[in-house]
């Protein structure tokens, strides 16, 4: 029925509550506990049942309650107040002053999945729960940034298991007039579409909006009347299994986002990719910048990466999108007359060293060739994606691939529970999760008294248990299991019993199914008559990843074993509501991946903040969080080439801590009724997570260290007709063409040693620089402690200067070398290019002795 006129009804709210529908289209109510409660007031159980999505829940409200509230002053001084606030954090300034931004500047921050709240279901998992804290944190602190997305039509997915436990896949159609956005418009008031080509032709995408506090959220959505039924799909499902889609939905999320911020007259001074998905944004942007500075693609090269960021977040090679370069030639066609470059050029960028016009191209790959600033999630996983990606840069060490980390952190506001948002507004002051830096801040938390902690955190796990048994009840009647299941759903899990919790996305790495290595010792720790433990686990597996249903399906089997159904549960179709209830009332947030694996781990970072106490694997963020006063570890951070082996050893580290340390804990109530000890660890836990591990820190350092080198870098190198930029080019190209006559001799010593703690002793080599002057290059003595024969454990570098011209291009060059440590030590020399980190670290302009 193609003729059918679509039209929308909205509801009749009075005048006096209209500021209840602005709010509804903002999701700064997600993270701003009176705006919850405002709605929540309006009708609490229908709140519930609208999944508290405020656009649904105000199109159900009845006309008769609206009228009734308009009369209402009490409810309307709340709405004042929360109007008053709203209107206070869009419009206030936070210290924007410095920042070298113009009016139409901004930082396009693209991401393939932002995850915002549960009612607008366009992700998948961490990665996009972190970019929608990431706009949080940018609205919080007033960054000059908009997020650029794809709408899913269809999302991820709704998980169901079957009744042996596997796990379904169902992708119901999310109605967009349900959503709190709206289509995006040009200059001019006319709703923004933009194209894209691809190998079946143009590419059609709307536009839409979403407001994050301050910060535009921009998604682009190919279900339009205009395409075709293939390029409609382009955006129906979250990452599909499908190569050809696959690349479609990056392409359009780097080029299409690209356009369509122009198109909305912003011009992204800064880009920060997050994950190579939004690579091509990079192709797309050197096209803008040579056609807004009249300037060639080499110049191009110089300016677009000196502005760019790049965050990775998967230490796992395979995980990194790869397509044929076949597949991949059609979308850059396009780019051979805009950009001069041809199309085998294009795709070196993303292949590496030697693979030749034929071999894969990374996102990855280009992505790291796009930016000059890129970045890992943690301490160990920067060490893990350095030595990953070391082969982009051939010939050098590891520790030196230019990939450094910003630990994630965590939007503390949207994950915080009632409870505990209550004591931290009374004993922090109402800002609190502004000055979660502050240390005066983590010093009242100290004051809060136990016992006040204590109950809320029972509240907290109360809620929870109450929570799974519905989930549980609503389960088992969807898959028409017996009365007898249904009623006896009602009574799993203990609310006054040790809960430990376990959710995340299921996939072989994380090992969900570690606890149960020993079946009969797990069924022990759980049916202790004196101290009794129960275990919530939920997540999903990607659909075409078995092993990782293959973990649901067990811990299935295992939970429906008569001795432990009642305290330990599976819930299906995991989702943020579920994961906040999670994360607010389990007493232990338990972590089992494989180390190096977990880049870093934001789940952990949530259940901190919410007094629960962690016991994990020391990988991702762990690594760095981890001390006895505030959690426990399983093991000492080692790492095994033997998987069977390592989760024996691992195993039997957890079921050790659990038997010996954090059960009797946990039941220590010897001074009362309070468990003295736990509660001093919640307290720790809370402070950590607040201040070391929160968004506003994470956002702040980015800031800091990326966002604000880069745009000043893109002012530099644009001025005077971009002329700093042309100089780079023209260095860049000399240094390239005449490198490899450089050559660098053995460095000589004075003295041969052995030497004591603070003796001195001289080097010198020869170096032939062709055609370079010493003015383009720099010499370093390279040394540290020795790791085997031929390689450095630890290493450092000392400039070495120009004592002699010795003619034809060769020069002698000397230093002092200073012994201050004792051990045993090795060194050489090398050449490697002048200049800035873009130019130090050109791939291939490095000479060893």
């Amino acid at each position: 029925m193609s003729s059918i006129q679509k039209y929308q009804v909205l509801p009749n709210v009075p005048a006096e509550l209209s500021f209840l529908e602005v709010l509804a289209r903002n999701l700064w109510w997600s993270w701003k506990r009176d705006a919850k409660e405002l709605f929540r007031r309006v009708d609490p159980r229908l709140w519930d049942a609208s999944q508290h999505n405020p656009v649904v829940f105000l199109s159900r409200v009845p006309q008769s309650r609206f009228e009734e509230l308009a009369a209402d002053d009490s409810f309307l001084g709340h709405q004042e107040q929360v109007e008053a606030d709203f209107h206070a954090d869009m419009v206030s300034p936070v210290g924007t002053e410095s920042r070298p931004f113009g009016p139409d500047q901004v930082i396009a921050y693209f991401s393939m999945e932002f995850g915002l709240h549960e009612s607008i279901p366009i992700f998948a998992g961490g990665l996009g729960v972190l970019a929608g804290d990431h706009l949080k944190a940018a609205s919080n602190l007033d960054l000059p940034l908009v997020g650029v997305g794809l709408l899913y039509r269809q999302g991820y997915f709704r998980q169901l298991l079957d009744r042996n436990g596997w796990q379904q896949e169902m992708y119901p159609e999310t109605d967009l007039y349900t959503l709190p956005m709206n289509r995006a418009e040009d200059g001019e008031g006319n709703d923004l579409r933009i194209s894209v080509t691809g190998p079946e032709g143009e590419m059609f995408a709307d536009v839409w909006q979403i407001r994050v506090g301050r910060i535009g959220l921009y998604l682009l959505d190919t279900q339009v009347e205009e395409n075709p039924p293939e390029i409609r799909k382009i955006t129906a499902q979250l990452y599909v299994g499908e190569a050809k889609i696959r690349l479609a939905q990056e392409v359009l999320l780097g080029i299409g986002g690209m356009r369509a911020l122009v198109a909305l007259g912003m011009y992204p001074k800064v880009c920060h990719m997050n994950e190579g998905h939004s690579s091509f944004s990079g192709i797309e942007r050197l096209a803008l910048t040579m056609r807004t500075y009249h300037v060639d693609l080499k110049t191009a090269l110089e300016i677009v990466p000196r502005s760019t960021v790049f965050t990775t977040h998967t230490p796992v090679a395979a995980a990194h999108d790869e397509f044929p370069a076949k597949m991949v030639k059609p979308y850059l066609q396009p780019f051979q007359k805009t950009l001069g470059a041809t199309v085998d050029e294009m795709l070196s960028w993303g292949q590496a060293e030697g693979d030749g016009p034929d071999g894969d191209f990374s996102m990855f790959a280009l992505g790291l060739h796009m930016a000059q600033y890129c970045n890992g999630v943690s301490r160990l996983h920067g060490e893990v994606a350095r030595k990953m990606w070391s082969h982009l840069w051939p010939n050098r060490p590891d520790e030196e691939t230019p990939i450094s980390y910003v630990t994630n952190g965590i939007h503390i506001s949207s994950f915080i529970s009632r409870e505990f948002a209550n004591l931290f507004e009374r004993y922090l002051g109402p800002e609190w999760y502004m000055g979660s830096v502050r240390q005066e801040n983590m010093d009242r938390i100290d004051e809060i008294f136990d016992e006040e902690l204590w109950r809320s955190h029972e509240l907290n796990r109360s809620r929870l248990v109450r929570v799974c048994r519905s989930w549980m009840k609503r389960q088992y009647a969807q898959r028409n299991a017996p009365q007898s299941t249904i009623r006896e759903a009602e009574s799993v899990l203990d609310p006054d019993v040790l809960t430990i919790g376990f959710a995340r996305r299921f996939t072989p790495y994380k090992r969900a199914d570690l606890i149960l290595q020993d079946m009969d010792r797990l069924k022990a720790i759980i049916n202790s008559q004196k101290y009794p433990v129960q275990f919530i686990f939920a997540g999903k597996a990607h659909p075409q990843d078995n092993e990782g249903k293959e973990l649901i399906r067990r811990l299935v089997e295992f939970a429906r074993q008569s001795d432990v159904r009642r305290r330990f549960v599976f819930l299906e179709n995991y989702d943020m509501s579920l994961a906040r209830l999670l994360v607010q009332g389990s007493d232990v947030w338990l972590n089992t991946p494989r180390r190096p694996f977990e880049a870093c781990g934001t789940s952990g970072m949530k259940a901190a903040v919410n007094g629960t106490l962690n016991v994990s694997i020391l990988d991702g963020w762990w690594c760095e969080a981890y001390s006895k006063e505030r959690g426990w570890a399983i093991g000492h951070g080692e790492e095994y080439t033997d998987t069977e082996y390592q989760d024996a050893v691992e195993s039997e580290a957890l079921y050790n801590v659990l038997e010996n340390d954090i059960i009797p804990c946990f039941y220590d109530r010897k001074s009362g009724e309070l468990p003295s000890v736990w509660v001093k660890m919640m307290k720790a836990s809370i402070q950590m997570g607040m201040k070391e591990f929160c968004s506003l820190r994470m956002a702040s350092e980015y800031e800091r260290r990326f966002y604000l080198p880069a745009a000043r870098n893109a002012d530099d190198l644009t001025k005077d007709k971009a002329g700093e930029a042309r100089q780079l080019a023209d260095q860049r190209q000399r240094l390239l063409s005449l490198w490899e006559d450089i050559r660098i001799e053995t460095p000589v010593r004075e003295k041969r040693g052995p030497f004591h703690v603070g003796d001195t002793f001289k080097l010198h080599t020869v170096v032939t620089l062709g055609a370079l002057v010493p003015e383009e290059v720099e010499v370093e003595l390279y040394y540290g402690t020795l790791k085997g024969v031929d390689a450095l454990k630890s290493s450092a570098t000392q400039s070495m200067s120009v004592e002699e011209d010795l003619g034809s291009g060769r020069f002698r060059y000397g230093c002092t070398m200073t012994c201050q440590e004792a051990g045993r030590y090795g060194l050489t020399a090398r050449v490697v290019p002048r200049g800035d980190a873009r130019i130090q670290f050109t791939p291939k302009l490095v000479t060893w002795a």
